[in-house]
């Protein structure tokens, strides 16, 4: 029987579920533990904190993992020095170190985009920064962009800006980062020494997108393996946002072609299961945010119904999903299929 080794927080949690008791305790353990076993591996639980390297070899093991999004991401960067060393010990990380950098992070996610071979998902153009002094010297951006701090869900850090000024207008009340004792050494520093540069005092890292003009709704899709769930999700009064706006509907009509494009989406990412907002203007798909780790459950959880790839036809499929259960097939057929 093969081996999995699966990751969790100090809490002892795993993933990112809605519906658990006690409240955000992650993925169903047991539930793990009995589908990982009906599918022939054995599941070994462990703590980030008993990833000691000068003990532990997990090279050529298969290893899942969390993902955390802690105040500050402080966690969440500790969790990042496990995993890269994991990835150069030689372990078959599922998925990539990659995608845990890219987890809350929208700079590295859109350099993912950047590299991608996939041309239908570059119609969406960022600039990725993290200074204000750095977007003061870009030029060409259009009059609406829209503004991203790198780090935020749920449409929190996201503005949109209608002239350059106003963009660094935004920026300077959203990027400021505040190290008052730093700011005053910086002043003196300026007194006493000729040419002396003082660091920058808006230094949050942030992206600029071009913007989708007179979208009423946009899409998530959870892509787990063969299988998709969608919602639509409508933009707010007076906002020209969809994500976290509470109005969403479960509805198998949808525009013709996106399960396709959001099934491309991840076999390029070769992953067993994404996050995807898609939005669709002009018979157009534009993907707006991805994740592959640690993204939000609840279009699974409260699904009606899901769209199943069966020899290259998608049939619907009327019934309610078992999250860890979908889960742990998705991760078994991507190892069972990749061969990784």
């Amino acid at each position: 029987m093969n081996e999995i080794y699966i990751l969790t927080d100090y809490k002892g949690y795993f993933g990112s579920k809605q519906k658990t008791t006690p409240y955000k305790s992650g993925f169903d353990k047991n539930a793990l533990q009995k589908y990982f076993t009906e599918r022939k591996f054995n599941p070994i639980f462990l703590n980030f904190a008993d990833v000691d390297f000068k003990k532990v070899d997990l090279r050529n093991k298969y290893v899942i993992y969390t993902s955390a999004e802690d105040q500050g991401l402080h966690y969440k960067d500790y969790i990042e020095d496990i995993i890269l060393g994991l990835y150069l010990q030689g372990a078959k990380l599922i998925p990539h170190f990659k995608f845990l950098r890219a987890n809350n992070n929208k700079v590295f996610m859109e350099i993912l985009r950047d590299q991608s071979e996939m041309q239908e998902i570059k119609n969406i153009k960022s600039t990725y920064l993290s200074t204000l002094e750095d977007l003061k010297r870009k030029e060409n951006f259009p009059d609406k962009n829209v503004l991203k701090l790198s780090a935020g869900a749920m449409s929190s850090g996201v503005f949109l800006t209608k002239s350059k000024d106003e963009l660094i207008k935004k920026c300077k009340i959203n990027c400021r980062t505040r190290y008052i004792y730093k700011e005053l050494w910086d002043i003196k520093n300026t007194i006493k020494h000729r040419y002396f540069i003082p660091d920058s005092l808006y230094r949050k890292k942030f992206i600029v997108q071009n913007y989708i003009e007179n979208l009423q709704n946009d899409w998530k899709l959870l892509v787990y393996g063969e299988s998709i769930y969608i919602l639509k999700r409508m933009v707010r009064k007076n906002d020209f946002r969809a994500s976290g706006s509470g109005i969403f509907e479960f509805t198998k009509e949808i525009p013709k072609g996106i399960l396709e494009f959001a099934y491309q989406i991840k076999e390029n990412f070769n992953v067993p299961n994404i996050s995807l907002d898609i939005a669709y203007a002009d018979h157009e798909f534009y993907l707006i945010e991805f994740q592959a780790i640690y993204f939000g459950t609840k279009t699974l959880e409260n699904a009606p119904f899901y769209f199943k790839n069966e020899n290259s036809k998608w049939k619907v499929y009327d019934e309610k999903s078992d999250l860890e259960k979908v889960y742990v097939n998705s991760i078994v057929d991507f190892i069972e299929k990749v061969k990784i």
